[in-house]
């Protein structure tokens, strides 16, 4: 039997064409499919030729690993010198946290990384038992920084670097999120009180830029304690950054819930379901999945906002990199720290931005397109 005797139904099973699989295929239908495709697909290669080389060179081939400053690493190669990370690791990761008790910190890290997986992952083991210890963290991990109780005491003055970012922003993140669902829901309530004071908070608080607010725990709320009465400049920070993130986050989950129809809270009305009942059960697992994006795009925001702290005297990664840079010893690198600071960002705002996805696609939403 041959391909043009064959019976009707025995069609024999043939091979695709070569032209239109394997990588002949994907390279013609990706860079060479179009004339405008071709003329971008050469000047992206032109550009890549032009500037990888050299940038691998300067990164890595001709850099300077080690070195007392920046004198001693141009001596060595004409490329980076990164003897300055090097020697300011520590400085970069912990800040002026003491050195004896800086088992705490990586203590504090190894819990959070506990915490968070089975959070994030479904299938983690022993997940039931990982959500109640979620609970716990944040207070535990307080006393493990702050001290007391049996620790010794640090003043939250001598955070800094990337433990003082992963403070504010994974605080910001976790209270923000509830702060939010709620204001969400005050703000459609059909309670005046509740949702007058819903719509004051979120317009008042998108109304103010996140400086001012900054400003504003450093400096002027002291005025209204009664006379003695101190209150913590990283305590302000955090109640500040978590209430701006909140009044976003609630109008990302506003935006979920005006998308859920009505007939969904109908269908809980008729099954007897109580207000309460009925928005855990039926309207916010739906309203969330809708908003995931603009959680996770309102959570990078926040995230990276935390470099603002800089500007009331909190040492985040810039600020060291700043006064890592008025060092005679490393003056002229700013390339180096600023570059690796934004790489620390980039890995951190990028792990959340796949996370996102992952969770999207693993809830597969009617909504995906």
């Amino acid at each position: 039997m041959n391909q043009r005797n064959y019976r009707v139904g025995e069609h024999p099973d043939l091979p695709p064409p070569r032209n239109v699989i394997g990588i002949y295929a994907w390279t013609r239908k990706n860079f060479f499919s179009s004339a405008t495709n071709i003329v971008l697909t050469l000047l992206a290669f032109w550009f890549l030729i032009e500037t990888v080389p050299a940038l691998v060179d300067w990164l890595f081939l001709d850099a300077a690993f080690t070195g007392g400053s920046r004198d001693e690493c141009r001596a060595k190669a004409g490329g980076a010198c990164w003897a300055v990370i090097g020697e300011r690791l520590n400085l970069f990761t912990y800040g002026f946290y003491p050195v004896a008790e800086r088992w705490r910190v990586n203590l504090s890290l190894v819990l959070l990384i506990f915490t968070l997986f089975p959070i994030l992952f479904e299938k983690a083991p022993y997940r039931k038992y990982a959500l109640h210890i979620a609970v716990a963290f944040p207070f535990v991990t307080a006393w493990l920084l702050v001290g007391g109780l049996g620790l010794t005491p640090v003043e939250t003055d001598q955070f800094g670097g990337f433990m003082l970012t992963l403070v504010i922003g994974i605080t910001g993140i976790g209270f923000s999120l509830p702060i939010g669902i709620l204001l969400a829901l005050g703000r459609q309530s059909k309670l005046p009180a509740i949702q007058i004071f819903s719509i004051g908070f979120i317009e008042f608080i998108r109304g103010v830029p996140l400086i001012t607010l900054l400003f504003v725990a450093s400096t002027m709320l002291n005025y209204f304690l009664p006379p003695g009465v101190t209150f913590d400049l990283l305590l302000r920070v955090l109640i500040m950054v978590t209430l701006f993130a909140s009044a976003y986050m609630a109008e990302v989950i506003r935006g979920g819930l005006q998308a859920i129809p009505k007939g969904q809270f109908e269908a809980a009305d008729s099954m007897g379901l109580h207000y309460w009942s009925a928005m855990r059960l039926i309207v916010l697992p739906q309203a969330m999945k809708i908003s995931i994006p603009g959680i996770v795009n309102t959570f990078i925001g926040l995230y990276k906002d935390t470099t603002l702290v800089i500007i009331i005297g909190l040492l985040d990664p810039l600020g060291i990199g700043r006064a890592s840079l008025a060092d005679t010893r490393w003056t002229g690198l700013s390339t180096e720290v600023y570059l690796f600071v934004a790489i620390f960002f980039f890995i951190s705002c990028f792990g959340m931005a796949r996370y996102s996805q992952y969770l999207e696609s693993k809830l597969e939403t009617d909504h995906k397109r």
